[in-house]
């Protein structure tokens, strides 16, 4: 039996089975429609371009990516470990970048993470190579396996965007915690892939919403004597 793929097709089929297990997800859907299908490049490009985008806006990483690829020629591991630290700091890596970066190139070029045999590999497992490499951790190989490979079945615990829309979704009085988001996203399977992309087109579509302030952090009007 072949394995499931988050495409076009299966996204449309995901957001039907996930109205069917889920009123509050039927009722998301009619208010806010479908998500867009995500995708990233496959092997060392897509990874690194995540760790470009590790806390920093999203168009200074754009701006970041868009020189790194000019510099780095074809975006190859053994072509990134040519670049001297000076030439990848030059456009706009941090030191600590420089080595993450230098990193996974290695682990690729040394065989330690393989692309040609992560298709083979369950989630777990998956999720295990990808992050034997400094600064790959569970929540950027959780992303590299829904957006470059389509896994169907991820749901990254540790997304805030997540955390936040599941709460207004369900309706509850905190923020869950990353495993307690985990149970709840159980009845979603085998398309939890899709139902983290719906949770992030609702969140989207979210005013801002959070809990209600303590009465003791409420200041009162101040008086001013003025009629």
């Amino acid at each position: 039996m072949a394995a499931l793929i988050l495409d076009d097709a299966n996204l449309k089929k995901a957001m039907r089975h996930l109205a069917k297990v889920d009123p509050d997800f039927a009722r998301v859907l009619k208010d806010v429609g479908h998500p867009v299908r995500r995708e990233m490049p496959i092997g060392f490009g897509g990874l690194m371009r995540s760790i470009v985008g590790q806390q920093v806006s999203v168009h200074a990483a754009r701006s970041i990516w868009l020189r790194l690829e000019a510099s780095v020629q074809p975006m190859e591991p053994a072509v990134f470990l040519l670049q001297t630290d000076e030439q990848l700091r030059a456009v706009g890596l941090s030191g600590a970048k420089v080595k993450y970066g230098r990193s996974l190139a290695t682990d690729i070029v040394e065989g330690r993470i393989d692309f040609d045999s992560l298709h083979t590999l369950d989630d777990a497992a998956a999720i295990k190579m990808l992050t034997q490499a400094k600064g790959i951790g569970p929540w950027t190989a959780e992303i590299y396996l829904m957006f470059a490979h389509g896994r169907p079945d991820i749901m990254p615990g540790l997304d805030l965007g997540l955390v936040v829309a599941a709460q207004h979704l369900k309706k509850l009085r905190t923020r869950p915690s990353p495993e307690r988001l985990l149970k709840i996203a159980e009845q979603w399977r085998p398309w939890r892939s899709a139902a983290a992309l719906l949770l992030w087109h609702y969140r989207r579509s979210m005013p801002d919403w959070g809990p209600k302030p303590l009465k003791e952090d409420i200041k009162p009007a101040v008086k001013t004597g003025k009629k």
